[in-house]
């Protein structure tokens, strides 16, 4: 479900964007699937939330999502230097706050690189890890619009 379609963004400007759509569906409790393409995922919260723990959380996901980001990112660039891809591993920790609004304050990744990497591949990978379009994006939010159906 992506394409290419022109696409009125929040400014009011009319550009050609690609457009990328998934949708959230009910499933019972607090269980919801996620179809994405022609892939399901699924979300839950814990018991003592009140869900059935079936899956991860919704703010799970998102700081997967970054951490599969940025290890996709290092894949590629170990991939493109001829350097093999087994052993790596991204690390992620993330922080709730203690306060109103309910969101993630602070999120931790540590890049664990195969053991071929060499010392002076090191710095090139962090910087390109750090540039993966989730980290980008956390870094300039989008303009994010929610609305009822009519």
């Amino acid at each position: 479900m992506t394409g290419s379609t022109p696409q009125t963004l929040g400014t009011n400007r009319t550009q050609s964007v690609d457009v990328h759509r998934l949708e959230v569906i009910h499933v019972d409790g607090d269980t919801y699937n996620v179809d994405v393409r022609e892939h399901r995922l699924q979300v839950d919260q814990p018991l003592e939330a009140g869900g059935t723990d079936t899956a991860p959380t919704p703010t799970e996901l998102f700081a997967a999502s970054l951490a599969t980001c940025v290890a996709f990112y290092a894949g590629r660039y170990l991939h493109r230097h001829g350097l093999p891809r087994a052993g790596l591993r991204v690390r992620t920790e993330f922080t709730m706050a203690t306060d109103r609004p309910a969101r993630v304050t602070a999120l931790r990744l540590v890049v664990v690189p195969p053991p071929e990497l060499p010392e002076e591949r090191r710095a090139a990978l962090l910087a390109v890890v750090s540039h993966c379009p989730v980290h980008n994006t956390l870094h300039q939010p989008p303009e994010i619009d929610i609305e009822l159906e009519p």
